[in-house]
């Protein structure tokens, strides 16, 4: 249920399912017992162009549409959620560069993803998440040039990344209409990256600050106009919040595939626990939840392809699946009993995973906000 695929889409489907069962799903359960980034598993990944996946076919890309890609996302989050999340962030990272960029600097962008490598939006900061006009990363005019100084945290690819696109204030005094966005290069000195951050989940993808000291970047490194950042950012997030409701109905899905697997295996009383009604009922649950957050996703996708409206739609599918990835993550481990708290089995490390996408890219507090604004005005 959910998303309909064109035959063209079905196939690229099948074809990155096959390649996270094999390659990611068993694979990454050693990386997040160690914390270490799975560098090979994510180059086999980047070489399969699912870093690249948002690239437009005008500049080299497949071209694939929005509902396609989310069925995607879903199938890598279902293998591995931070494999999932190093993936997408790249595509994260994109999206201003498409939205602002001009010709020069979207091709730049688009080239170093088709060629296998890594991208990092950078907005958010030790006191600017959700309120970003407390931004301080500053951006000064320097004739030609902007010198930045300032630190972001909780950079996904901040490690990684062969470019970056950075928030920073060019205009205090405007608030967030004096945010400007810049597209910065890896080595670009002045640039440095900070400890990698040691996560209660997503442990396989890669979490750092990222730090600017005295860092001059060209003029011709801004992104649209000085002032457009946060509008900039705010468009990126809304078209990336329906994907991240991907992701989470992929670890929903996961947690539902190994309670059934469980509960079939699992024998009191002379029977499996799958013909007890409790355990049915629990499953029945978690799985109208998961088609409905599947459903609010396609819909979210499928109006962002037709160019409907669909920032609320976006809103309403990030904060509903983030919520109930979370929900039968632990009906998945109380299915699992004893088994499902502890690490020999997979669901504990569901659970974990799923915490995130309650947080990242727009809390879900943030995302009832949008959505209340967004009912009060009649839209």
């Amino acid at each position: 249920m959910g998303y309909i695929l064109t035959e063209e889409g079905s196939e690229l489907v099948a074809t990155v399912k096959e390649f996270c069962e094999k390659e990611v799903k068993e694979q990454c359960k050693s990386y997040d017992a160690s914390g270490e980034f799975p560098a090979e598993i994510v180059r086999m990944g980047a070489e399969m162009g699912l870093s690249a996946l948002e690239v437009p076919a005008e500049y080299g890309g497949v071209g694939i549409d929005a509902v396609t890609c989310a069925a995607i996302c879903e199938e890598m989050a279902r293998a591995d959620a931070g494999f999932y999340t190093t993936m997408s962030a790249s595509g994260l990272a994109l999206r201003p560069v498409l939205i602002a960029g001009n010709e020069e600097q979207k091709k730049w962008a688009c080239d170093v993803l088709l060629n296998g490598g890594q991208a990092a939006f950078g907005l958010t900061e030790p006191m600017a998440g959700s309120d970003s006009s407390n931004t301080k990363t500053t951006a000064d005019k320097d004739g030609d040039s902007y010198i930045l100084n300032g630190r972001k945290c909780f950079i996904t690819n901040g490690g990684i990344a062969d470019f970056y696109v950075i928030f920073a204030m060019t205009n205090k005094a405007k608030g967030v209409r004096g945010i400007s966005a810049f597209l910065v290069p890896k080595d670009t000195p002045g640039l440095s990256v900070g400890s990698h951050e040691n996560k209660m989940g997503i442990r396989t993808s890669n979490t750092t600050d990222v730090v600017m000291e005295d860092m001059r970047v060209p003029a011709s490194a801004l992104l649209g106009k000085e002032g457009s950042g946060f509008m900039i950012s705010m468009k990126t997030l809304d078209m990336s919040r329906a994907y991240v409701g991907a992701g989470a109905v992929g670890i929903a899905q996961r947690c539902i595939d190994e309670a059934v697997k469980y509960a079939k295996q699992r024998v009191t009383f002379g029977s499996p626990i799958s013909n007890h009604q409790a355990i049915q009922f629990m499953l029945a649950d978690m799985d109208i939840k998961t088609e409905t957050a599947r459903a609010m996703v396609a819909q979210a996708v499928q109006r962002q392809e037709q160019g409907l409206s669909f920032a609320k739609e976006s809103a309403i599918a990030k904060c509903y699946a983030g919520d109930i990835a979370v929900e039968v993550a632990l009906d998945a481990i109380q299915i699992l009993g004893g088994y499902g708290y502890s690490r020999e089995y997979p669901v504990e490390k569901l659970l974990r995973d799923a915490k995130i996408f309650q947080i990242y890219e727009g809390t879900n507090q943030i995302q009832r906000s949008v959505i209340a604004k967004s009912v009060i005005k009649g839209r």
